[in-house]
């Protein structure tokens, strides 16, 4: 809004009017814009679909990986408590003569964060890929035992 159309024309008036030409230069750099790597990992993770089951001795996530081999597979636990899984479906090498008609499947990077919860024993942690399909079995750790009550001596004075 210009103030000096509406003949206004006081010098605090063209004070607001340039603190208000230079807060909308500034709204284009937006300080906290995501960062690209920020983006490419939520898409990542967007595309890569997820069941998790809770057994009453573990967690088990359960991730489709059709034409994946184990060496394009990572599971890891950062921090010690996220569980991350991820690797990146690769084009298949075009062979000679032969070209794509339409492109459907989905190649490059995947990636999943978990929060695991704090009964789940990051030590044990198994991952086996069958059949296109990635099962990772977190066990959990046993209940600790209920507190016993502290019984102190009271001595007779």
């Amino acid at each position: 809004m210009d103030f000096r159309l509406m003949g206004i024309d006081t010098p605090l008036f063209h004070t607001l009017q340039h603190l208000m030409d230079a807060a909308g230069e500034d709204s284009d750099k937006s300080v906290n814009a995501p960062s690209r790597n920020y983006v490419r990992d939520a898409k990542a993770m967007a595309a890569t679909p997820a069941d998790v089951k809770e057994y009453p001795n573990s967690y088990v996530f359960v991730v489709d990986m059709p034409g994946l081999k184990s060496g394009d597979i990572k599971v890891q636990v950062e921090d010690d408590n996220v569980l991350l899984i991820s690797g990146e479906r690769k084009r298949e090498e075009e062979k000679e003569g032969a070209k794509y008609i339409r492109m459907e499947r989905r190649i490059g990077k995947f990636m999943r964060k978990f929060s695991l919860p704090e009964n789940a024993n990051t030590d044990a942690i198994s991952a086996v890929c069958q059949d296109g399909v990635l099962t990772v079995t977190v066990q959990k750790l046993p209940p600790p035992e209920p507190k016993k009550p502290k019984t102190i001596e009271v001595k007779i004075a």
